[in-house]
Parts: C-alpha cells; structure tokens; sequence
C-alpha cells in the first residue's frame, strides 16, 4: 500500500543522501522513480546534491507547478514506481495535498526529504502541512556541537552573528546555517528566560 511519507531534520542529518539512496534502491530494481527538487534553490542546477558528494539528476517544483498532473502525465507514459521529493520544507500547502492524491489515488508512494523549521523555530508551511497529514514520519538525526541531538537550526549573518529576524528562506549551507539542539538554539539567539 502507497504510502506518503516525511523525512525531516536539521541541516546536515543526510536527507539528501537519504533520498538519492532510496532512489537508487528503486533503480536498481528496474522501477522507475521520479525526483524533485526545489526551484527556490538555483545552486543545484536542477540536481539533488548530498554533503558527501552523491548528486542525482531531479525535476524542478515552483508554486506554479500542479504535482498531481506532473506525475500523473508520467504515470501514464510509464508506470512511475516512487515519487521522492527533496528540500520538501519549500512545498506549498496544495503541493501536499497534490502529492497526498499521488498517494491515494495512483497509489504511487512519495518520500518527502526536509528541513521541518526555520532559522527562527517556526515551521515551514510545507512541512507543517507534512507532519499533519503525512502517513509516516521520520526524524533522522543530526548533532549539535555539543554532542546532543540537533533540532533547530540557527542562521549567521556576514560577521558571524546570529540572526534572529529576516526572510524565512534565504539559501545557503554551512556558511550561513547551523544545527543545534533546543538548548544552544535558545543561547545562542540570547533568549535565556533568567529562571
């Protein structure tokens, strides 16, 4: 049974990887896969890159694009075996409920790969549509410099500051976001309730 799924995490926890791995698996088993990746983000080239270096060709998602009829037009030219969707977290809400119909009425598994908040705490609106309706959730792990789990992400600016307000996306990797766990995230932002 078809199944929508959302992988989440911080940033360098190896959803991309992940996701060019669960690709491969289909692949290599003669079933065809379809991957996307985000417009938002022109550094790929309309690519999914990992962090260790693995890159697997992807299909691009903007707003304008209706997932349900993409896929399905591909469906009807081949039978479409999986549907992987990287940097999900730039999904709009009707994208999820696009690929929820993928799901329920092609009966085409999707596997959402992505961040689940912003650099400020809150929810990307396409993962909070992921995490409420999604079939499985799945949290992969990543670690803040401190040794525990990372759960939030905080975004630096040019000198090194971290930043606590501005636009919910602003592209970039390493240098300009880190992952870390609730309890840095807080320090580090200078929320300290002085309890």
């Amino acid at each position: 049974m078809a199944k929508l799924y959302f992988y989440f995490s911080t940033m360098n926890a190896g959803k991309s990887t992940a996701l060019l791995q669960s690709s491969h698996n289909y692949r290599e088993r003669g079933m065809r896969t379809l991957v996307y990746t985000a417009s938002v983000d022109v550094r790929g080239g309309g690519r999914v890159h990992s962090r260790i270096g693995l890159s697997g060709e992807a299909r691009r998602y903007g707003a304008e694009l209706d997932l349900y009829r993409d896929i399905g037009a591909e469906h009807a030219q081949g039978r479409v075996s999986c549907v992987l969707i990287d940097e999900a977290q730039f999904l709009e809400p009707s994208h999820v409920r696009e690929l929820a119909a993928v799901v329920d009425q092609l009966g085409i598994p999707v596997l959402c790969y992505g961040l689940r908040t912003d650099f400020r705490g809150e929810l990307f609106p396409g993962s909070a549509r992921l995490l409420a309706v999604a079939d499985e959730l799945v949290e992969l792990k990543s670690i803040c410099h401190c040794g525990r789990k990372a759960t939030m992400v905080v975004r630096t600016g040019p000198e090194g500051r971290v930043e606590r307000d501005g636009a919910q996306v602003e592209i970039g990797g390493n240098e300009r976001y880190l992952s870390v766990c609730r309890r840095h995230f807080y320090e580090m932002r200078d929320e300290q309730l002085g309890v």
